[in-house]
């Protein structure tokens, strides 16, 4: 079943490719219902629309971590870590180091 948020979503985006909001929602939406692969694409552009998002970051990392996608993880993370930390954002900052040590095997 499709989520309903999808839809809508895509509709703002239509109108406002730059809504950061929609993205991150959009790949949510995506990752809950088990599109990783788009999940991961609207989050890429979230990042690109607002780099200064450490959830996003975050999320994009997570995405890019269950695709097996682990040499694009890799630069996500170091990104994610810099802005989190530049946004007091701890949590975030931990969740993404938490995502490092399975990245080295």
């Amino acid at each position: 079943m499709l989520n309903p948020r999808t839809e809508p979503l895509k509709k703002v985006l239509a109108s406002d490719l730059h809504d950061e909001v929609a993205w991150f929602g959009l790949g949510t939406a995506y990752r809950d219902d088990g599109r990783c692969e788009d999940a991961a694409t609207a989050l890429q552009q979230c990042v690109t629309v607002t780099p200064t998002s450490s959830a996003t970051h975050f999320a994009l990392a997570h995405s890019l971590h269950g695709l097996s996608r682990l040499d694009k993880c890799r630069t996500v993370i170091p990104a994610g870590i810099e802005v989190s930390l530049q946004k007091g954002n701890l949590l975030v900052t931990r969740n993404l180091e938490a995502l490092k040590p399975p990245l080295s095997s």
